[in-house]
């Protein structure tokens, strides 16, 4: 009778397969070398990073945010000075950065999605429009394109003293878009307050008539009372405090316009470059995603007698939203980080005002690229977060979670 043999190790075992993977105890050790690896890399990059430092006499660490930038700004959407810090400066880079990505986001989907219908349509020639449109953008390089609208566009804009007016209350001319600034008044909290109240009121309203329409299939009319909320509450707080507003009107004196606000042609050829450049490939997403939906469900639209715009609007596009979300958010992603194409003709984006001239002044290289580095990647992950919220709250209300 031969002796009993102990039970396998199988607690050893389970951490060998979970540290080692399939490789065992081999695969711990080659992992551990190639940490080892990564440490002593990076401790190498720093200690030459720094060394190089110390031999130019730049000081490493934040510091230098607090100091006096010294330099202006052709667009700030906040009030800033060349006495204000550099800190001020990455603010204004930052915000300049949001709003011609965001205004870029807006126009390239709307472009986008019109044309991406656009090639769908059984027009012949609106078909072939799209197409070529499609063809043409997309096979452009960017910078091309900015530079296009930049110098061979605004800037053959006539002068100031020869602009193009519009009703004499705004002006187009090489110096930019001129327009009347509105100015808070005494009145504006009341004014704003009540349109917030408004607004809410709308969408209860709304929620009312939906839930009535589909507990008891009761139809119920709130146009009017959205009417009388919209206006009616805006209208009466501006009858008892005031004007909420009034505008500054630009007037040209001398060789500029004096007042109002200001849209500098680089800001517009930029937006203007970006959104017709990012939304030839969404209307590619959008022609791909309508297709995916099977043609049965236009042919069922038809049958009930609905037009094609309807059964798009209705029944298809919703459908195909869940194709178009993936990819329309990589385009958002890319147009973020195409504004920083922007330094090419000198608008004051982050990359132009921080890792430009701030980081020129300054020698703070590793501290400047990392906190530029840092705030491209979490405008990328807030971006996707919202359209990934976006795409749930779309698969929850068509049941498909």
């Amino acid at each position: 009778m031969s002796a009993s043999r102990p039970p396998p190790p199988q607690f050893w075992s389970k951490l060998r397969r979970a540290v080692g993977g399939r490789a065992g105890w081999g695969g711990l050790a080659l992992q551990i070398a190639f940490v080892a690896l990564l440490v002593w890399l990076g401790y190498e990059v720093v200690a030459n990073a720094r060394a190089n430092l110390q031999a130019q006499r730049v000081a490493s660490g934040f510091g230098f945010l607090s100091n006096t930038a010294g330099f202006g700004v052709s667009q700030s959407l906040i009030s800033y000075s060349e006495t204000d810090s550099y800190s001020r400066v990455f603010v204004v880079g930052l915000l300049n950065t949001l709003i011609v990505s965001l205004i870029g986001i807006v126009f390239a989907t709307i472009v986008g999605f019109v044309i991406g219908l656009g090639r769908l349509s059984p027009n012949w020639l609106l078909a072939r429009l799209a197409g070529a449109y499609v063809e043409i953008v997309r096979n452009l390089p960017l910078l091309f394109q900015i530079l296009f609208w930049y110098l061979a566009v605004l800037a053959s804009l006539p002068n100031p003293r020869q602009g193009i007016s519009l009703f004499g209350v705004a002006f187009l001319s090489n110096r930019g878009f001129v327009v009347p600034s509105p100015e808070p008044q005494a009145g504006f909290t009341a004014f704003v307050v009540a349109l917030l109240l408004a607004i809410v009121g709308v969408l209860l309203l709304r929620r009312y008539a939906m839930r009535q329409h589909l507990d008891k299939g009761r139809v119920v009319r709130i146009w009017p009372a959205v009417v009388a909320l919209l206006v009616g509450l805006p209208l009466l707080a501006a009858v008892f405090t005031g004007a909420p507003i009034t505008f500054d009107v630009p007037v040209l004196r001398g060789f500029n316009f004096s007042g109002g606000l200001r849209i500098i042609p680089e800001f517009v050829a930029l937006t203007l470059a970006l959104s017709i450049y990012t939304a030839a490939f969404i209307a590619e997403i959008v022609r791909a995603g309508v297709l995916s939906v099977h043609k049965g469900q236009m042919e069922a639209g038809a049958s009930l007698g609905l037009s094609r715009g309807t059964v798009l609007r209705l029944v298809v596009v919703p459908q195909a939203l869940r194709v178009i979300l993936p990819p329309l958010t990589n385009q958002y992603l890319n147009l973020i980080k195409n504004s920083s194409l922007a330094v090419a003709i000198g608008y004051p984006d982050l990359f132009s005002v921080f890792a430009g001239t701030t980081l020129s002044q300054t020698g703070q290289a590793i501290e400047i690229i990392a906190i530029t580095m840092g705030v491209y990647l979490l405008i990328s992950l807030v971006t996707s977060a919202l359209m990934s919220l976006y795409g749930w709250r779309i698969n929850r209300s068509m049941g498909a979670t």
